[in-house]
């Protein structure tokens, strides 16, 4: 499909419940083009390599490095970014528990817990911890972080149709 780094093609990704065309070389990774090409810019450049997890972002509903991900391993695939859960209870409950701060991780982690309320929606303690551990925030100490998860998880369990 592409012959080399510097050529590109057109490729069709489903983004957001969407399909979007772009141009890709083989080796643009997922945050370039999901920032760059689509305007989507709720996954964060940072460390670019997959320490710190600002470019989190769901495909085929698992979370994954962005920065570490090519695009054109995701054709084909499910991508979900923090714009999908615009207004999204998960969102609210990060905003009341106060589990912002600056905002610079908050997509990722929002993401991470979107994920984790799918797959363990009867987390314990240590799963969120194992679940969250693929993303820092320099800004808490983690503390509201983990409470709004949990609010999240509780909310979930309580009202199974939401």
């Amino acid at each position: 499909m592409i012959s080399n780094g510097s050529e590109k093609t057109v490729a069709k990704l489903h983004v957001n419940g969407g399909t979007k065309e772009v141009m890709i070389r083989s080796a643009d990774t997922l945050l370039h083009t999901l920032r760059e090409q689509l305007g989507l810019t709720g996954a964060k450049r940072a460390c670019e390599n997959g320490d710190c997890g600002a470019c989190t972002v769901l495909v085929n509903g698992e979370p994954h490095h962005s920065c570490l991900s090519l695009t054109i391993e995701t054709i084909n695939k499910s991508i979900s970014t923090i714009e999908s859960l615009l207004d999204s209870p998960i969102q609210k409950t990060f905003i009341e528990k106060w589990a912002i701060q600056c905002g610079y991780c908050t997509p990722g982690f929002i993401l991470n817990c979107h994920a984790l309320a799918e797959k363990h929606p009867d987390a314990d303690d240590s799963v969120i911890e194992e679940w969250m551990e693929s993303n820092l925030c320099r800004c808490t100490g983690y503390h509201e972080i983990k409470e709004a998860i949990g609010a999240v998880l509780a909310e979930a369990k309580n009202n199974p149709a939401s």
